[in-house]
Parts: C-alpha cells; structure tokens; sequence
C-alpha cells in the first residue's frame, strides 16, 4: 500500500527523532569520536578565488572577517619570468630599482627580492605581512606575465558558511572547491587546482 502524505511526514519526523537519539548514544559512548561518525562523508568544500575571474578590488582585504585577511598573494613560479623589474614588486613609477618602500608596489612589504643572477631576481611573499590587497597581483596583471596571484589559505581561513568576500565580490570570483584539491595552480589553466600553495 502506498504511504500517505500524513504517512511520509510521520516517518520523516520518526526518522529524524532516531537519528538524534542515535548520535546522544554515539557522543555518550564515543565522545568526539562518535561526533565524527555523525559527519558527511565527503563532498566538504571550501572558499577558493577563480585568479582567472579576479580583478583585484581590493575587497579580499577589507571584507574579510579575519584581520589580516585570510586572503593573500601566491607566486607560481614556474610563470615567472624572473625580472630585474617586476611590476608585483615594483611601483610603476619607482625613483630607483632598489628595495627602499617608497618603490615597492606592496604597502606592508610582504613580497621580498633575491638577486639569482644578472639580470634574474626571485619574488616572495611573507604571507604573515601580506593583506590581501591585491597591489601586486594588479601590477602582475596589467605589466608582467601574471605568476602573482590570490588565494584563500586554509591554514588561516574559518571557511564561512556566509562568506563576507564572497558576498562583497563584484567579479564573482568566489567558487567552492573540494576540501581535498582547494587551491588553484594558474599555469595549469582555469580548471587546475591543487592541494598546496607552494607553487612551482
């Protein structure tokens, strides 16, 4: 015999009142680990930025419920070109190639210069200085050949279920990515992502 309408509902509210006597029983006799049989299996996702959608506006910075911003640059290094002038490091109207602040793109000093060789320089980011500002990346963008780039550290980030950036963002580059790949590796193209930031 079919079940009812009225038939459906009781069921879902007799299943619902097992499962939550069922997980009392778990966390009573397993603690945390009864907690953990009561989470999804998989499918977790995470915030990630589209690089590939990004225009840099600077809300990653400012709306983000964490201060500095869990947001910050990323060097793909294998896109670099390694230049004596990086537009990322560099403002585009610098009174010298030097490190003095007055020069650097970046207002906290996040990205430091490494000479390699004439005429090759190596870039990279004190995550614990950058804000998320974009300055860099913008520079990158418009006069480099884009290797700077932003990203949400999971290391830092409270993954928001309502995410402030993601609401704020006026170029819809907030995506959620699997927990398990939630990063994304530029060089590689728009649909590559990876587990870890330390490109390469």
């Amino acid at each position: 015999m079919k079940p009812t309408e009225e038939d459906k509902g009781h069921l879902t509210r007799r299943g619902f009142l097992g499962a939550v006597g069922r997980g009392a029983s778990l966390l009573a006799v397993g603690g945390v680990g009864g907690a953990m049989v009561l989470r999804p299996a998989g499918g977790e996702t995470v915030w990630q930025i589209d690089p590939f959608k990004c225009i840099q506006c600077r809300q990653c910075q400012t709306e983000c419920v964490l201060e500095p911003s869990a947001v910050k640059c990323v060097h793909d290094f294998s896109m670099c070109g390694y230049c004596k002038f990086c537009f990322g490091f560099f403002r585009t109207d610098p009174i010298a190639l030097d490190e003095g602040a007055e020069n650097q793109a970046c207002p906290t000093g996040a990205i430091i210069r490494h000479f390699v060789e004439e005429p090759y320089y190596e870039y990279s980011i004190d995550t614990d200085l950058c804000i998320g500002c974009g300055q860099c990346v913008k520079g990158c963008e418009q006069f480099g050949n884009r290797a700077l780039y932003l990203q949400v550290l999971h290391d830092r980030c409270l993954n928001c279920s309502e995410c402030a950036i993601a609401a704020a963002c006026p170029a819809d580059a907030f995506v959620r990515l699997s927990a398990d790949r939630p990063y994304f590796i530029k060089h590689k193209g728009p649909d590559q992502f990876t587990d870890a930031y330390q490109l390469g």
